[in-house]
């Protein structure tokens, strides 16, 4: 059976889509893992009860997540919420200020499902910088080698 790799990741800009391409990228990197790319207004709970791992990615608004992914979760929690406990997952964040808040409310969100956080979150602090889509980029590999492997 193929693994699958969700990606629900909001990219409302040339920048933060540079992000999702390239965790994108390094997840297409291994070749037995299929990869699912979703906005978060599209993705829902059937996206993740067939995903066997999940990157989500998100900008900072207003010192907390996008609405748009506080919307997938407010539609999906309680459909995955007995059937994802443990399901790995990482987050990465596009921060404008330090990301805090942001940070702290997914993973409120990520404890209460039970999902299991298998690296600490990417924060892609201050201003733009070249090096966040080499780090994006990291990530998305990390997550699928990790998930072909069956670290997680």
């Amino acid at each position: 059976m193929t693994k699958r790799l969700l990606i629900v990741a909001h990219a409302p800009s040339e920048n933060t889509r540079a992000l999702r391409d390239a965790v994108e990228r390094g997840a297409r990197s291994e070749t037995e893992i299929e990869v699912v790319v979703a906005a978060p207004l599209q993705a829902g709970a059937d996206d993740v009860l067939a995903a066997q791992a999940v990157i989500l990615g998100t900008t900072e608004n207003l010192g907390y997540m996008s609405g748009a992914l506080k919307d997938f979760f407010d539609r999906s929690y309680y459909p995955v919420l007995d059937l994802t406990q443990g399901l790995p997952c990482a987050l990465y964040i596009r921060a404008g200020s330090d990301g805090t808040g942001t940070r702290r409310g997914v993973e409120t969100i990520l404890t209460g499902l039970r999902w299991r956080a298998v690296q600490e979150p990417l924060i892609c602090r201050g201003p733009w910088q070249p090096t966040f889509v080499e780090q994006c980029e990291e990530l998305g590999a990390a997550m699928a080698a990790g998930l072909a492997a069956g670290i997680f």
